[in-house]
């Protein structure tokens, strides 16, 4: 039994600092206390099935592979082909959800409103409403460093739909906004690595 709260100590410590997490960080994200964490770490105690399920899903691997020492076999940390498709198609359904959102209110507004002269911006923001979309999901299932890319894109899309929608001489202006907060997020990836 000692070796398996060994073997669990050093694999929940080691996904851990792949992902770049505090101690304190993945016990706000299991509802635990950092002294658990630590004890589980250290391989004091051990994690119950379900919160072992939990850390699991948590890193994307599998429960096998949290209790198993040797990890030659680079599948074993990848999550069941199935539980990837069931991410895709939730986090898919999602942005499809915004894209109709869109939609119904551009059909609303051309059938109740006389003019739709701007109607069309509604496809525009559907843009930046897909990247929180897409930043949330990815936050819960994905690559923390695929954020860094979805952040820009947010910041971008939502100055081109801020652009297209005020009619001043220099509203171009507002894309000198961008430049700093992309150097931010730029220096805050480097920094989460």
């Amino acid at each position: 039994m000692d070796d398996l709260k060994e073997i669990i100590a050093k694999n929940i410590a080691d996904l851990r600092r792949d992902q770049h997490l505090t101690q304190a960080e993945l016990a706000a994200k299991l509802n635990y206390s950092d002294k658990a964490v630590s004890k589980w770490e250290r391989g004091e105690s051990v994690p119950d099935i379900g919160v072992l399920k939990e850390i699991a899903d948590t890193f994307s691997v599998t429960v096998d592979y949290l209790i198993t020492a040797d990890h030659t076999d680079k599948s074993a940390h990848a999550l069941p082909p199935k539980t990837l498709r069931i991410h895709r198609t939730v986090t898919l359904l999602s942005v499809a959800l915004v894209w109709l959102l869109a939609t119904i209110l551009f059909v609303c507004a051309g059938i109740f409103l006389s003019d739709l002269q701007g109607a069309w911006l509604l496809f525009i923001y559907a843009v930046p409403v897909t990247c929180i979309v897409l930043l949330v999901f990815n936050s819960l299932w994905g690559r923390r460093r695929r954020n860094y890319l979805i952040i820009s894109a947010l910041v971008w899309s939502l100055l081109l739909a801020l652009f297209l929608s005020i009619a001043h001489p220099m509203i171009w202006m507002l894309f000198l906004l961008g430049i700093p907060a992309q150097l931010i997020i730029l220096l805050w990836s480097r920094m989460g690595r």
